[in-house]
């Protein structure tokens, strides 16, 4: 069965107790030029010596980040002609898991079908494929946006076609009148910012209730944990995640397939996880750049400790709930909703990641067997047994501005 959904007009649901303007930017991270670094006379190049070895910066994109093809489509989004390629444009810039973007889209002139590309799924990270159907669910979230502001009424349709479980979902267009909410006007600017947050600034519940206030699902609860206990109880939590992600060498090296070590794989690709927007400090950044690529060893290390260190500068922890974690409209729902809360964070300057270790390992228990260590923690966190964890995050303020993500282009996500 088809399950027609009919879009909440986003400007009833989006909260006006705070004002949506697009928020000032915290601390940029730098971008490195050859004269901070060094450089050598006349040569306009800049080298580094390891173990006999030669690296070139500017090979490595130290002083091009952000740059290139892989990054354009944060700026040509809404370049083109207004028609409805410009929603898959827009879809392109979703939040997803991995950085994996795993979705094809077939376009006419008044309907997108969506589909879930399975070459992008990470196999024994997301075994029943629910960050990918989240990730789905936030780009349809975009598209949805996008649709008045390039003069069309969008009807979704989710799992139109029960033979083929990896259509996901048909949007059909109608004309309508022209109209460009704040949500849309910030789809370039989210990112999802790895650095540490400002501990000496508090998310506010107002902030908390104006994030709940954009659910206008009933099959999608979002719980919050803030004050000290529960800060604890969360983040230790997701520390024990992290360690034992790394712990799963089976798990964790299949999972590095997304990793992009060098610039070359990172223009090639156009996805995935890169050094810029790990979260790193600047000095580190580069330096990954500039040395030879990292085992996974020492990828580990740099993930603990940033897991660490995001942990004990959140704001607020926070939990995405549904009735039935494997059903996939659900999680799309999911989906949009987390497009939507980090979209109007964006307007507000609030910084949001996702932190995702928990399900994750509940999820290989399942697969393993195992004890459900994470899987009663998660239960437990929830406290209602008519819920069941989906998704987890934290948020609160930035102390930098986040890099772009590598993004593919239009014509590798159109499907014939």
């Amino acid at each position: 069965m088809a399950l027609d959904v009919t879009p909440v007009p986003h400007e009833q649901v989006v909260p006006t107790a705070l004002p949506i303007t697009l928020a000032p930017a915290p601390h940029a991270p730098q971008k490195f030029s050859r004269r901070r670094i060094f450089a050598l006379a006349g040569a306009g190049t800049v080298v580094l010596v390891v173990g006999g070895g030669v690296w070139r910066a500017a090979d490595q994109g130290v002083f091009s980040t952000g740059e290139g093809p892989a990054y354009a489509p944060w700026s040509d989004w809404r370049a083109a002609t207004a028609g409805p390629l410009n929603l898959v444009r827009a879809a392109i810039l979703a939040a997803n898991a991995h950085n994996t973007q795993p979705w094809l889209f077939r376009v006419t002139d008044t309907r997108i079908d969506v589909f879930a590309d399975l070459s992008r799924r990470i196999t024994l990270t997301d075994p029943f494929l629910s960050e990918m159907h989240i990730g789905l669910g936030c780009a349809i979230e975009n598209m949805v946006l996008t649709a008045p502001a390039n003069g069309y009424a969008p009807l979704v349709t989710l799992l139109p076609d029960a033979t083929d479980a990896t259509h996901i979902a048909r949007i059909d267009l109608t004309p309508a009148t022209t109209n460009a909410s704040a949500l849309y006007q910030a789809i370039p600017h989210r990112h999802t910012n790895r650095y540490p947050y400002d501990t000496k600034r508090l998310v506010t519940q107002p902030t908390l209730d104006a994030l709940s206030a954009l659910n206008a699902d009933a099959q999608v609860r979002i719980l919050w944990f803030v004050g000290a206990n529960q800060h604890k109880q969360v983040g230790d939590l997701m520390n024990a995640a992290a360690h034992a992600f790394v712990a799963d060498k089976v798990m964790n090296t299949d999972d590095n397939i997304w990793y992009r070590a060098t610039w070359q794989e990172l223009q090639q690709h156009r996805d995935g996880i890169t050094l810029d927007a790990a979260g790193l400090s600047d000095f580190t950044r580069v330096l990954g750049k500039m040395l030879p690529p990292e085992s996974l060893d020492q990828q580990n290390s740099y993930f603990l400790s940033g897991v660490a260190s995001q942990v004990s500068t959140a704001g607020a922890f926070g939990i995405l709930a549904v009735p039935n974690k494997r059903d996939d409209a659900q999680r799309m729902a999911a989906g949009r909703l987390w497009q939507r809360m980090h979209l109007w964070s964006t307007t507000q300057g609030v910084a949001m990641q996702p932190l995702n270790q928990m399900t994750e390992l509940a999820d290989r228990e399942v697969v393993l067997g195992t004890p459900p260590r994470f899987g009663t923690a998660l239960t437990d966190l929830v406290g209602d047994s008519a819920w069941q964890a989906l998704f987890s995050f934290r948020l609160g303020y930035a102390t930098q501005t986040a890099f772009l993500s590598p993004r593919r282009a239009l014509n590798d996500v159109l499907k014939p």
